[in-house]
C-alpha cells in the first residue's frame, strides 16, 4: 500500500521552525569567539570555549532521539513537538542572558585562567547549545516520521533551504544593527549593543517560528505511525523488518561517513573559532591585542567581526547556489563524487583566505566554502538514511549519527590552541614590551587541508546497500 503524499505546505510547515532555530545557531557560530575575546579571552583559549557546544550535542541529540522514540503525549504535544517546544523556550531565555555577560557585576575572581564574566558566558553557552540541540533534532525526526520515501528528498531540500536562509539572517544581524546606528563598540569587557540586539531579535524570531510549526503540525498517533511505517508486534514481521537493515551495513556506513564528517566538522570548527581574528588581522589592520573598550584597535576588531557575519552570510548564499548544482553533480558523478568535489572546492576556498587582504575579495573565498557546507547538510544524511532504511529506531540512530558531527568538533577544539602555537606570530609593540600575537589566518589554511582530506576520504564510503 502506497504511503500518502503531503502537500508542499505540509512539508514546509514541518520544517519552518528550523528557520528560527538556525538563526540562533548562526548567531552562536559567528559571535561566540567575538564575545569571549571581548570578555578578555586569549586567542589560544578561544578553541576551548568551543568544546561545550558539540559536547552538549553529543549528549543531548541521542538522548532526545531515544526519549522521543518512546514518547506520545497526545495530539497536542505529540511525539517530537514536546521536545521542540522545551528546547526553544530554554534557548530564548539564554539568548537574552548570554550577550549581557559583561554587564553583570561579578566578584572579580580568576579561576583556571578565566574571569567571572567568562565563566558566566561559558555556562550560558552550554545551556544555549543544549537547548538548540533539543529544538533542532525533532525537525529531522518529524520528516523521517511523517514523509514517505518519494517525498523525503523534497522535504529535506526544504529543510536545507530554510537552514541556509536562517543562517543568512543570523550572520547579517550584527552588521545590520551597526549599519542602522546601533553601537558596535562598548566599554572594556562589555558586549556591543549591535550584538545584544542581534540575540534579542533572533530569540523573538526563534520562538515565533517554532510556535508556528508546533501549532501547524499534527503528529501521527502510535497506531497511525505503526501503520504508516508497516510496523507491528508480530515476531515474524519484526524479523522481516530487522532483516531489511543490516547491522553490518549500518556500522560500516557510520564509520566511513563518520571519517569524512571528522575532517569536515573539524574544519568548520576552526572557521567559527578563528575567522574573526584572521579577517581582523588580514583585512582591517587590527593589531591583535585589544578587542574591547573604545580604543582604535577595538574598533577595528569589532568592525571586522561585523564583516565576518557578512562573510558567513555569503557562505550561506554560496551554499544555496551550490545546492542547486548538487543534483546535476550527483547524476554525473554519483553521491560520493559530488561529495568529494564539493569538499575540495570548499577547502580551496578556505586556503585562499590566507593571501586575501581585501574584505570584499574575502567574500569570494567564503562563497566557495559554501560548496562544502551544501554537501555537508545533504549528502551525509542521504547516505546514512539509505543505510538505515527499514529501521524502526530512526530517532535513536539519527541521534547517534550526530556524534559524527560533535566528536570532531570536540577534538578540534581541544587541539586548536596547540596547533595555533605551531605557526609564526606577529610582534606588536606595547608600552611595556613587545608582545607576540598569533596569526589566526593559518588556522583557516588548516581548515582547507582538512576539507580536502575529507574529499579524498569519500572514496571509502560504500553506497551499495547490503542485506544479511
Amino acid at each position: 500500500m502506497k504511503q500518502r503524499d503531503l502537500s508542499f505546505k505540509q512539508l514546509f510547515n514541518l520544517s519552518f521552525g528550523f528557520f528560527g532555530v538556525q538563526i540562533a545557531y548562526a548567531l552562536q557560530s559567528a559571535n561566540i569567539s567575538r564575545i569571549f575575546a571581548t570578555l578578555g579571552a586569549d586567542p589560544h583559549q578561544l578553541s576551548f570555549f568551543w568544546i561545550l557546544p558539540p559536547l552538549m550535542g553529543m549528549i543531548v541529540q541521542p538522548l532526545i532521539g531515544i526519549l522521543s522514540d518512546h514518547t506520545w503525549l497526545g495530539k497536542f504535544f505529540g511525539r517530537r513537538k514536546f521536545y521542540l517546544l522545551i528546547g526553544a523556550l530554554i534557548a530564548v531565555a539564554v539568548m537574552v542572558l548570554l550577550p549581557n555577560a559583561g554587564d553583570f557585576t561579578f566578584e572579580q575572581r580568576v579561576v583556571l585562567g578565566l574571569n567571572s564574566a567568562m565563566w558566566f558566558g561559558l555556562f550560558s553557552l552550554m545551556f544555549l547549545d543544549t537547548s538548540i540541540n533539543i529544538a533542532m533534532q525533532p525537525f529531522k525526526m518529524m520528516v523521517g516520521d511523517m514523509v514517505n520515501e518519494e517525498q523525503k528528498g523534497l522535504a529535506y531540500s526544504i529543510q536545507s533551504s530554510l537552514c541556509n536562509a536562517g543562517s543568512i539572517v543570523g550572520f547579517v544581524f550584527p552588521y545590520f544593527f551597526s549599519w542602522i546606528g546601533v553601537a558596535k563598540t562598548a566599554p572594556e569587557g562589555v558586549i556591543p549593543d549591535s550584538v545584544k540586539w542581534s540575540f534579542y531579535i533572533g530569540a523573538a524570531i526563534l520562538i515565533l517560528c517554532v510556535l508556528y510549526t508546533f501549532f501547524a503540525v499534527e503528529e501521527m498517533n502510535p497506531e497511525e505511525y505503526a501503520k504508516f511505517h508497516g510496523l507491528n508486534k508480530k515476531e515474524d514481521d519484526k524479523a522481516a523488518n530487522d532483516s531489511q537493515t543490516s547491522t553490518n551495513t549500518i556500522v560500516k556506513s557510520f564509520l566511513t561517513i563518520g571519517l569524512v564528517q571528522f575532517f569536515c566538522w573539524a574544519a568548520f570548527m576552526y572557521m567559527w573559532t578563528y575567522t574573526n581574528g584572521a579577517v581582523a588581522l588580514n583585512c582591517f589592520g587590527w593589531d591583535g591585542l585589544f578587542t574591547s573598550g573604545l580604543n582604535e584597535s577595538a574598533a577595528h576588531y569589532q568592525e571586522a567581526a561585523d564583516w565576518v557575519g557578512i562573510c558567513f552570510a555569503v557562505q550561506a548564499c554560496g551554499s544555496l547556489l551550490w545546492a542547486m548544482l548538487l543534483p546535476w553533480l550527483e547524476k554525473k558523478c554519483g553521491n560520493k563524487g559530488a561529495y568529494a568535489i564539493s569538499l575540495i572546492v570548499g577547502g580551496l576556498g578556505f586556503a585562499s583566505t590566507f593571501v586575501v587582504t581585501n574584505q570584499y575579495v574575502a567574500l569570494v573565498s567564503f562563497a566557495f566554502v559554501g560548496a562544502a557546507w551544501a554537501a555537508m547538510l545533504a549528502l551525509p544524511f542521504t547516505l546514512f538514511t539509505n543505510a538505515i532504511e527499514g529501521s524502526k529506531y530512526m530517532g535513536t540512530l539519527l541521534g547517534l549519527f550526530n556524534c559524527t558531527i560533535c566528536l570532531p568538533q570536540i577534538i578540534a577544539a581541544i587541539c586548536g590552541g596547540y596547533i595555533l602555537e605551531l605557526f609564526p606570530t606577529v610582534e606588536v609593540m606595547t608600552e611595556e614590551a613587545v608582545v607576540p600575537v598569533p596569526q589566526q589566518q593559518y588556522m583557516l589554511v588548516v581548515a582547507g587541508v582538512l576539507l580536502i582530506l575529507g574529499g579524498l576520504a569519500t572514496a571509502l564510503i560504500s553506497e551499495k546497500k547490503k542485506v544479511d
